[in-house]
């Protein structure tokens, strides 16, 4: 038995292609320009290497903020479209305004013009590429999951809505109380079923996704070792799901969910405290400055759009369950919850035009960095939630208390990567998330969300 051979990227894999050949292709492509028409802006040699390497992180950067990352997104020729337009323009802008770590501006400013088409020229034909190249059914993975019949085709559907690459043959059953299909929409497989798939239809990964311990049988357990020596991939799904989806399968995991802790070691590292800290006390200075500097901007558009009190404090939980009063500027109207504590919702009609506005843009929570000075809050955590909603929901979703055993934040991965609250099933994605943050939480994970924040806000994606 040998391992089939099959062409698969996976995420992270697919990520770091597209940053590596987006940096190659625009540099590829401004020294060729400059060589052929004889540019000077364009030429980037030895010489002036330090040209390239500013060029390549202004790429990185604005594509991040911009999504070009989303493999979702990166996979629509619409949004493409339009994540390569701003990252181009952004990145030609700020080339173009750092003389000192750059070429000096051209005589002839065209240079300029042919310099901005020729980056988004060579992005835009490297991405219409790779949407094609990644549309083909070639770049699937087949996989063959180990599950108990009444999850299989749950689990089975988070894979596929997270990667649509991914292609699920059929389950082997490790329940013995279900001796049939759950759902005839997956197969269900014998070993021997199973083996021919992996030897004949290019199924390259076994993924274990049983609950049952006692499913495992001594069978199926020496069949997965022998997998294991010729090559194939067995892997856990609960290590699958959180690559796939930067979430930690709370629903799943079950009673069996204390094994992730201690979570992240940054959790315990007194060096990378220290560094949260100050970061904090930075970025909330710097808050508070620029929340002065805009602040007649809110009192003059409170005056006529809120029309009553500036400020507003609500009490939250921080951490260690600790009660504390946020600070924000008011976006509905006066009495907002005079018939009790309730959700915010999409178009909720408390909320005013002028507090539309401060919350798409974001403006709404600077009085909040108020709150980080004084230690209740980070910059970066999970939402802070009100003690009546924080009860409710502790009763209905399991482990939502552990998002207090960090500090509450202003911004967190829960808010970049998912929906407004407003159901119990958005709370438990949030919570996925939330968990996510604590458990890998990091320097490189901190500076991943504060871009997707400046994308949020970009965007006007804030709620």
């Amino acid at each position: 038995m040998t391992k089939t051979g099959s062409i698969h990227f996976e995420i992270s894999e697919r990520k770091i292609l597209l940053r590596i050949i987006d940096i190659s292709v625009v540099l590829l492509a401004v020294n060729l320009i400059g060589i052929l028409f004889d540019l000077r802006y364009f030429k980037i040699d030895l010489e002036n290497w330090e040209w390239s390497v500013m060029l390549g992180f202004y790429i990185f950067f604005f594509a991040n903020v911009f999504e070009l990352y989303d493999l979702k997104k990166a996979s629509r020729i619409n949004s493409t479209l339009r994540s390569v337009t701003y990252t181009a323009s952004l990145t030609a802008l700020a080339y173009l305004l750092t003389p000192y770590l750059t070429p000096t501006l051209p005589d002839n400013r065209l240079q300029i013009l042919y310099f901005f088409v020729t980056i988004t020229g060579s992005l835009m034909i490297w991405r219409a590429i790779y949407i094609k190249l990644f549309a083909s059914s070639r770049f699937n993975k087949r996989i063959i999951i180990v599950a108990d019949a009444v999850d299989a085709v749950d689990i089975a559907q988070s894979l596929q809505e997270a990667d649509p690459n991914y292609f699920i043959e059929g389950y082997i059953n490790t329940d013995a109380s279900v001796m049939i299909g759950h759902d005839d929409r997956l197969p269900i497989l014998s070993m021997e079923e199973a083996m021919d798939k992996l030897n004949h239809e290019n199924v390259s990964e076994i993924v274990i996704a049983s609950a049952n311990v006692e499913g495992i049988t001594p069978a199926i357990y020496s069949w997965l070792i022998e997998l294991v020596e010729t090559g194939y991939s067995v892997r856990e799904y609960t290590q699958v799901y959180e690559e796939m989806t930067d979430r930690v399968p709370v629903s799943f995991v079950g009673k069996d969910f204390y094994r992730y802790f201690p979570f992240a070691r940054s959790n315990q590292n007194q060096l990378y405290r220290v560094y949260h800290r100050t970061f904090d006390i930075l970025v909330s200075l710097v808050g508070v400055l620029l929340g002065l500097l805009i602040l007649p901007i809110v009192v003059l558009g409170n005056i006529l759009g809120n029309r009553g009190s500036l400020f507003y404090t609500q009490v939250r939980v921080g951490r260690n369950r600790k009660e504390f009063k946020i600070i924000k500027f008011r976006t509905m109207v006066m009495n907002a919850e005079k018939d009790g504590a309730q959700f915010t919702v999409k178009r909720d009609v408390r909320v005013t035009f002028f507090g539309n506005f401060l919350r798409k843009t974001r403006i709404d929570e600077f009085p909040q960095f108020f709150n980080i000075l004084k230690g209740e809050m980070s910059v970066i955590g999970p939402r802070p939630e009100r003690p009546v909603f924080v009860k409710t929901l502790t009763e209905k979703i399991p482990f939502y208390e552990t998002r207090h055993i960090v500090k509450p934040g202003l911004t967190g991965w829960a808010q970049v990567k998912a929906n407004y609250g407003e159901s119990y099933e958005d709370h438990l994605r949030k919570l996925q998330y939330d968990l996510f943050y604590i458990k890998k939480r990091s320097i490189f994970l901190d500076i991943r969300i504060l871009v997707k924040t400046l994308s949020t806000v970009i965007f006007f994606k804030g709620q």
